[in-house]
Order: C-alpha cells, then structure tokens, then sequence
C-alpha cells in the first residue's frame, strides 16, 4: 500500500479541461489505472493556483480545482473514495483509494479566511502556506527576503489547529518554517528532501528534519530531480540517499513519500510514473526491513493523519 502525499493532477486537469486525462493509462503521471496496478492506498491532490492568475481570479480557479477532483477524480471512478480523517482510511476497502484535497499556497484564499473554511468543508485537510515567492501567509523558499509568518499567516495556522488540518511547510523559507514549527499543531513536510545531501533552497537542512522529528512528524521524500542531486538527472539510489540520511538522523518513522508527480517535467530514471513505483519499492526491500518499508511507504504518514 502507497500514501502519496503531493501530486499535481488537479493542475494538469485544469489546464487540459475535458481531457478526460485521469481516465487514461499513461496521459499523466498519475492515473487511475496507474493507481489501481501501483497499489495505491491514499494519494493527495494539491490545488496549486497558477502564477499568472490574478487577485480575484485565484479563489475561482481553485474552485474549479474542486469541481475537477469530485466529478473526474471521485465520480467517474467508484472504487476512488473521499478522505477526510484517518479514520476514513481505516474504513477504506481493500479494493478502495482514498483520495485527498490538499491547499499549496495561500494565493487561492485571497486573504480571506471564510475562503479557507469554505476549502476546509470541501475536503482540504492539508494546507502550504506558500509556494516559492512571497504571498501574504508568509515567504516562499525562493524568497530573496526570507520573511517569516504574516499577521495573516498566524491566522491560517490558528485556523488550521483548530481544524485538525496540517500545516506543510515544505515550500516555506526558513523563517517561515521556524515560526510554522512553533505554531502549527500538525505540521509536516509532504515534499521535500534533505539539503545536506542536495543543497537546493527547497531542501531542509538537518536542524529542521530534526525539528520535525522532535514534533512526531512526518516528510515525504519527493521524486524532484534537482532535489535529489545537483546533477539535474536523478536514479533511486538518489532517493534511497535522502532516506537514509534522514534514518541517521532518527527519522525511520517520519519518512514518506510525496512524489510531486505531474507537477515536474523531469523525472527519477526508473521513476516515471505512478506504476513504477514497484522498482523504488524492490530497491527498498534491498536495504530496508519489510516492517521499515511498510512505514515509508503507508504507515507514517497515515499515523499522523489527524482524526
């Protein structure tokens, strides 16, 4: 079983509309059939609101986000479920996926928190306040300024535990991470790696791994080439690199997985797409007791799903 926790469908979906792309076998990173042949058990589905759309516009496209995943993730697809709580994964049949609504960057709620709790009753447990620039939560990674958390920022995430909704802090800058650490009740990092080994600006150092560490959380290891080398062309050895230094600094159970599927044009030699994840598995089961598999693939995400 694979918990997934970021891919962008939703924005392949929403700029190819009609393409009935989720339906077809090799059309997307992510497919249904691929889901259903890969073993998956959970994927997340970000909303990711595009650069060039404008105030006003954000809200409207993140509503069609919505309306994409009910009716081409969910309806279409019978033995694809809604997610909401962990105990939603528990009551999943064997042959069900369940599928979940994730927020990335705070450029969809405009500023208003009644736009995020309309979001949170539409299905969105799990909420990045940025992608990599500056919005009004907070600073992106690739902020030159680094600022923290905003007045509305602190807002989002006092919102967000009141919900039980995570706080993903993987595209924050330090600062923001720092402040996000201190606040957030449920933070974790759904796709990130470790800059130790790749120092790329959307990596986390070791402090910050162990930060999560500290606060039983949880970081998916993603299948970005760039953060997994500086080479810009990536193998799973690269990935089971970033697995073991997290391991080595106490992370066995805090590591999963959140490919980022579709939403990268590159990808892992040997990972290009949902179904092959059975060859990262296989190398997994070469370093890795079944049990230590079990839990990055499954285990310690579902663990920290809030109830």
């Amino acid at each position: 079983m694979i918990f997934d926790a970021h891919c962008d469908v939703l924005l392949k979906l929403y700029l190819e509309p009609g393409s009935g792309a989720f339906q077809s076998k090799q059309s997307l990173h992510i497919t249904y059939p691929q889901l259903l042949q890969g073993k998956g058990k959970v994927q997340l589905f970000a909303i990711y609101i595009p650069s060039e759309l404008k105030p006003g516009q954000r809200f409207q496209a993140a509503m069609e986000m919505v309306n994409m995943f009910y009716h081409q993730v969910l309806d279409r697809n019978p033995k694809m479920k809604l997610i909401s709580s962990k105990k939603d994964v528990e009551r999943l049949a064997d042959d069900e996926i369940g599928a979940l609504l994730t927020l990335e960057g705070a450029e969809a709620v405009e500023e208003d928190l009644t736009k995020l709790e309309i979001l949170y009753k539409l299905g969105v447990r799990s909420v990045g306040l940025t992608w990599n620039w500056a919005n009004a939560a907070a600073d992106g990674a690739l902020e030159p300024r680094g600022g923290g958390l905003t007045n509305f920022g602190h807002d989002m995430v006092t919102f967000l535990n009141e919900k039980c909704i995570w706080t993903d802090v993987s595209h924050l800058c330090e600062n923001a991470f720092w402040d996000v650490m201190e606040t957030a009740d449920f933070p974790i990092a759904s796709h990130s790696n470790a800059y130790s080994i790749c120092p790329n600006p959307r990596n986390l150092k070791n402090d910050q791994i162990e930060a999560l560490i500290k606060k039983n959380s949880v970081m998916g290891i993603t299948f970005v080439p760039p953060f997994l080398n500086k080479k810009g062309t990536a193998e799973i050895s690269d990935v089971i690199r970033h697995i073991e230094h997290v391991c080595s600094l106490g992370g066995e159970d805090h590591i999963g997985f959140g490919s980022d599927f579709d939403g990268i044009d590159e990808t892992v030699k040997g990972l290009s797409s949902y179904v092959q994840y059975d060859n990262l598995i296989n190398t997994l089961h070469r370093y890795y007791s079944e049990k230590q598999v079990k839990k990055f693939l499954f285990d310690n995400f579902f663990e920290r799903l809030p109830d």
